[in-house]
């Protein structure tokens, strides 16, 4: 099996003693008080999410999405891997607005904003601008939680006050790469179009409404190119789209036909 579990593997281990969980499901484990246990706080067919309560970078909350197969890096995801970034950013930013009080403060998106129904966070927008979600890319790696090949995204809560200069340098410029930017470069590599990343409203990017916006590549006469996803295909993705986790594998879809080809405009 590819990216099987590995051995001694942390990350594994707790995906491991997660397995037991229902599907698509969240959990509210109960833990005595002071445990540093980690709290799994969701876990489907490709993630399992947990609370750090170990080492956490912010008092406000830390959690960690670790992926269920043993993935080495950012760099063995390809374009068909977007729905999964995608999906990723979606349950990071609702597991971090439910560890928010009820009367937290929030800011307030500019202009009107149109729900979208592909966005599993578009009712927290007003909570985003506190969450930082994102990797560690290699060499660097969290010391407190010193797993460099097996990915996980970080999310936490802003000010990280319990960061600490020294984990910050791999929270900083250098090592740290967020998922909004990984998800606009995969997307400008495989389109003619610059994805404009980072900006205050980017949950209202038009491009966003499409969680595989990207997935696919091909070349000017037709030619699909797109490399298989790592996904699950049989699961569905956690932010309610119906059966679109059947397009991450663009080689074994249905909607591909022929499976190779893209079809050709005749003029």
């Amino acid at each position: 099996m590819a990216y099987a579990p590995k051995p001694g593997c942390p990350m594994c281990s707790i995906v491991s003693s997660a397995s037991h969980a229902t599907p698509n499901s969240p959990r509210s484990p109960s833990f005595p008080a002071g445990s540093t246990q980690p709290e799994v706080l969701w876990r489907d067919d490709n993630f399992t999410a947990y609370r750090e309560k170990a080492h956490p970078l912010s008092s406000k909350g830390h959690i960690v999405v670790a992926f269920n197969l043993h993935v080495p890096s950012i760099y063995t995801l390809s374009s068909s891997d977007l729905p999964l970034l995608v999906n990723i950013r979606n349950l990071a930013n609702r597991l971090l607005s439910s560890l928010l009080p009820p009367n937290s403060p929030t800011t307030t998106p500019s202009g009107p904003s149109t729900p979208n129904p592909y966005h599993s966070s578009s009712p927290l927008q007003g909570h985003e601008n506190l969450f930082r979600i994102g990797f560690i890319t290699p060499p660097f790696k969290d010391n407190k939680i010193p797993v460099t090949d097996h990915l996980h995204a970080h999310a936490y809560i802003t000010p990280a006050d319990l960061m600490g200069w020294w984990r910050g340098i791999a929270y900083g410029p250098l090592a740290w790469y967020s998922i909004d930017d990984l998800i606009a470069e995969i997307r400008e590599s495989v389109s003619n179009n610059r994805i404009k990343s980072g900006y205050e409203n980017r949950t209202q990017a038009p491009i966003d409404m499409v969680p595989h916006a990207g997935a696919r590549a091909g070349t000017a006469d037709g030619i699909e190119t797109s490399e298989p996803s790592i996904a699950n295909t049989d699961a569905e993705l956690e932010d309610g789209e119906t059966n679109t986790a059947r397009l991450l594998s663009p080689r074994s879809s249905s909607l591909l036909t022929p499976q190779s080809h893209i079809p050709t405009l005749r003029v």
